[in-house]
């Protein structure tokens, strides 16, 4: 059997105020032609369809458009939802369309129910908030290890009664892996990682979350997103896993690189130069973060870039031979929102939270982020 494991889509998302619907439309034609070319018979999205609970009409859209494409192939597809998603919205109808092929898998009670393809068990472990499982699942501890553990010990048993081969999609950070600024934190107490022993027992462990492809071993990988959508994903090559489950399990994969909508970019120096050295050219078409390290910062700066680099998205200023004033500040991209919540109480009292304050506070945050995923 050929599986093709992609996550990650954030349908709906934009890249420093740029649409990427358009692009994201293009991965989706790629998808559906690769399905074609490589006889695909089952696709799995691990998590993440959407980029936000409440996503645009338009990524909607989309997002349908692709499962119609998918059931006209002739393929089944399996997804979960992933931290950005709405469980709740994102599995509604869940049981009607399954009749179609398309099998969303997004409460945690039916991990251990599999979607059957032949003789191959596709088990779905969508996102899980901790606090939002340890009580019906009496976990012992309040993490994503305990969670996991106690979902594919429930996979595990399943497994045992069925004897059959088996994949298991999953929407969790697991040890080792490496992250990008554009995932969002998932860190409960300062524990957010998952071992990769986690998924013993399974033929193939789909992976989401991170997005940038990865091997966590043979058989327990991440996809990566089928764009890029930081500029930290810069150089990273995107695409989906083409899955090969033979008569003993998982036999092996090879990467699906997805096209490119517009290439990533990262230009330093003086204003002047980078308008006229020849240089630079190649950057001329690409969305581009740059900074300027003019010794006195020059005026509109950004609209005389844009007239050589349309697409220059972020500019920031590191005087040469001066102290950079972002030193002094704590980074907020890819940083666990509770660390910036602290931040911000110390940047504006100039002094850090007490003990019960801290606790405080991260009651609020964790609080915030269990309604969110019940939304």
């Amino acid at each position: 059997m050929r599986v093709l494991h992609t996550s990650d889509w954030h349908l709906g998302r934009s890249f420093h105020r740029e649409s990427l619907l358009a692009a994201q439309g293009v991965f989706v034609d790629h998808l559906i032609e690769t399905v074609r070319s490589e006889r695909v018979e089952v696709v799995v999205v691990s998590g993440d369809v959407y980029d936000r609970a409440l996503p645009p009409v338009d990524a909607v859209d989309l997002c349908n458009e692709a499962l119609r494409r998918l059931v006209a192939e002739g393929v089944r597809t399996v997804l979960i939802s992933g931290n950005h998603d709405s469980a709740r919205r994102l599995g509604f109808g869940a049981d009607l369309i399954d009749a179609a092929g398309v099998h969303l898998r997004t409460d945690p009670a039916r991990v251990a129910t599999p979607v059957v393809v032949g003789d191959v068990a596709f088990y779905g472990i969508p996102y899980l908030e901790p606090e939002l499982v340890r009580e019906p699942w009496q976990l012992p501890e309040r993490t994503h290890t305990a969670a996991v553990g106690h979902a594919m010990s429930l996979i595990r048993a399943d497994l045992e009664r069925r004897g059959t081969r088996s994949v298991v999609l999953a929407h969790a950070f697991v040890t080792g892996g490496q992250a990008s600024d554009s995932e969002r934190d998932i860190s409960v107490g300062g524990v957010a990682h998952v071992p990769v022993s986690a998924f013993d027992g399974v033929d193939y462990a789909a992976l989401g979350h991170l997005h940038g492809r990865q091997r966590m071993s043979e058989a327990v990988r991440y996809s990566g997103s089928p764009i890029a959508y930081s500029f930290s994903e810069l150089g990273q090559v995107k695409g989906s896993w083409l899955v090969d489950i033979g008569p003993d399990g998982f036999a092996g994969a090879e990467f699906a690189e997805a096209p490119v909508p517009r290439r990533l970019g990262r230009l330093v120096g003086r204003l002047d130069d980078l308008l006229t050295s020849p240089e630079h050219a190649d950057h001329e078409d690409r969305w581009l973060q740059v900074v300027l390290t003019d010794p006195v910062r020059p005026k509109s700066a950004m609209e005389r870039l844009r007239t050589r680099f349309p697409h220059a998205l972020t500019l920031s200023f590191e005087p040469e031979d001066a102290p950079q004033e972002s030193a002094a500040r704590p980074r907020l991209a890819g940083r666990p929102e509770f660390e910036v919540v602290l931040d911000f109480v110390r940047e504006v009292r100039g002094e850090p939270a007490d003990a019960d304050e801290t606790r405080l506070l991260r009651q609020a945050v964790e609080e915030s982020r269990a309604k969110e995923a019940m939304a």
